[in-house]
């Protein structure tokens, strides 16, 4: 096997302002410790028997599978929002499932949809919700600003 299934997990999330909309997202990378690494985005799905863990300290330039909504304004006033929701089951077989939503406005409406797309998920699957973790983050654009949220897989 060339890429190890990751067996821990650990959520990030972060606002910047920049002076452009990509240095600001770049910024907002900075702010959730995960800036100077190669993000590999991924689709939702959590490995079963996945363990959460308090963030590492990333090697430079790694390759970081990761799933993870972003949303930037050059708005001065707007508020952005992002968000990702991860649920997992009681049952070790079987995987967890991340949600991300992203938005003009407020963390706690980004926080309400992020959850509700991840118990839609478990509806959908006739899977039982065993637990929840949410990182939201949001921010007030002062000149051009982003907010970055995500599930960082790690082996």
């Amino acid at each position: 096997m060339i890429i190890k299934t990751p067996d821990k997990y650990f959520l990030v999330s972060g606002f910047a302002e920049g002076e452009t909309e990509l240095n600001a997202f770049d910024n907002a990378l900075l702010a959730a410790g995960v800036g100077n690494t190669n993000l590999v985005r991924m689709s939702s799905i959590l490995p079963p028997s996945c363990q959460e863990v308090a963030p590492v300290k990333l090697p430079y330039g790694a390759l970081v599978p990761i799933a993870f909504a972003d949303e930037a304004s050059s708005i001065p006033g707007e508020t952005v929002s992002a968000g990702v929701a991860l649920g997992v089951t009681d049952d070790p077989t079987l995987p967890g499932v991340i949600m991300e939503h992203h938005m003009h406005g407020s963390e706690d409406e980004c926080r309400t949809i992020v959850i509700s797309k991840v118990e839609s998920a478990f509806r959908v699957r006739g899977w039982k919700l065993a637990d929840m973790k949410v990182a939201v983050v949001s921010g007030k654009v002062e000149r051009i600003g982003a907010a970055f949220a995500g599930v960082v897989l790690w082996a």
